[in-house]
């Protein structure tokens, strides 16, 4: 194959990874609007909300190294293929369920489905900076968030005006429809040898594990806006349900926005500079969105808190890849594992204790401190800028 034709198959490769990243995005931003509706629907608390929450998470934990392992048999394109087939369906499942077993069931397969396609998609994004010798991922995770804001800006007013299970099954047609444009030009990676996916330890580096920590407090703040924002706006200032979808729209939309700006910002700045600085700004603006009474004020500091994210979480994974002595793919799986158990499980825990200490307002407010925390301990991904050399390759 001539340089020309590579070219054009990685482009085709790298658009096709692209879409999926949108896909899984465009179903987790769609779920948010869908939140109030189902407490609703199914006449349940907080508590109870939590719970089905956290069985989301759960089934996403478990189909993460379910999807790992699958992959060192068969290679990501065939496995993030399966699970995107099924994901698309997920949020109908959990539109239809009728009554809180149901809905549990929906929920874990539908977090297994979100989860396992994620690490996936994130494999296969590997394959293709591979294949075309440049970085994507930044831009790959922009889509994600792009995908979030279309599902989670237009899910409130959709649902407002035709109901919860036309938005579902509307949501559903656009998955198949992005998958079947993109599907047959997902890149074929190579299998890992079976003995490979023995050869795995944990690392007694205590540093990966602080990059890992990074991660986790990271991805709290996202994970609290993806579950609990639209339910904070409608319940404690008072904004209706086409408003208060706009809520993750517009962070997952501020934060496309910054990520596909991200890699020339990282390039200008640094890795340990553009960290510190986009925590500071993430950290303000949680801490507004907590404090201020004004739902528009609300919803644009959520924006401002999704600039400041967009950046924090691929540089601290990249450093995780790129960590001294250590194999890329051993650095990445404790980083991205600490990380991704932020955004999954930690809502949960933010709904018990909203409902036992009368609401979101303060620990939006809480949320900001983890984020300085990241600040502080910015000094930690100065590996994932591109000086360092190939250490652990």
């Amino acid at each position: 194959m001539d340089a020309s034709n590579m070219i054009r198959t990685g482009q085709r490769h790298r658009w096709a990874v692209a879409a999926l990243f949108f896909m899984n995005g465009f179903l987790s931003g769609s779920w948010a609007p869908q939140i109030p509706v189902f407490l609703n629907r199914l006449g349940i608390s907080e508590f109870t909300l939590g719970l089905l929450i956290l069985l989301f998470g759960v089934g996403a934990v478990t189909a993460m190294p379910w999807s790992g392992y699958l992959m060192s048999r068969h290679g990501s394109q065939k496995v993030v293929r399966g699970f995107a087939v099924v994901a698309a369906f997920g949020l109908l499942g959990v539109a239809l369920a009728p009554n809180v077993p149901l809905a549990a069931v929906a929920m874990f397969l539908f977090g297994g489905l979100i989860g396992g396609m994620d690490v996936a998609m994130n494999a296969n994004a590997v394959a293709v900076e591979r294949y075309m010798s440049r970085a994507i991922m930044s831009s790959s995770h922009a889509f994600w968030s792009l995908g979030g804001f279309f599902g989670g800006g237009a899910g409130g007013l959709i649902i407002q005006n035709y109901g919860h299970l036309s938005h579902a099954i509307g949501v559903t047609l656009i998955a198949l429809l992005v998958l079947a444009i993109c599907y047959r030009h997902v890149i074929a990676d190579k299998a890992p040898a079976t003995h490979e996916h023995h050869k795995f330890a944990l690392p007694k580096s205590p540093t990966v594990y602080l990059v890992g920590l990074m991660a986790l407090f990271s991805m709290i703040p996202e994970g609290a806006v993806l579950d609990w924002a639209a339910l904070y706006l409608q319940q404690e200032r008072g904004a209706d349900l086409a408003t208060a979808g706009l809520a993750f729209g517009l962070f997952a939309g501020a934060m496309a926005l910054m990520r596909f700006l991200g890699d020339a910002v990282r390039n200008r700045f640094g890795a340990v500079k553009t960290l510190r600085l986009s925590s500071l700004i993430a950290a303000a603006g949680m801490l507004v969105a907590g404090l201020s009474s004004e739902p528009w004020l609300v919803i644009a500091a959520f924006a401002l808190a999704g600039i400041g994210i967009a950046n924090v979480v691929p540089i601290i994974f990249s450093a995780g890849g790129n960590q001294p002595g250590m194999a890329s793919t051993t650095g990445m799986s404790v980083v991205t594992t600490m990380g991704y158990s932020g955004i999954l499980l930690a809502p949960s825990a933010i709904g018990f204790t909203a409902e036992h200490t009368g609401g979101f307002s303060m620990i939006f407010v809480a949320l900001s401190g983890l984020l300085v925390v990241v600040c502080l301990m910015g000094r930690l991904v100065h590996t994932a800028d591109f000086d360092h050399g190939k250490a652990g390759e």
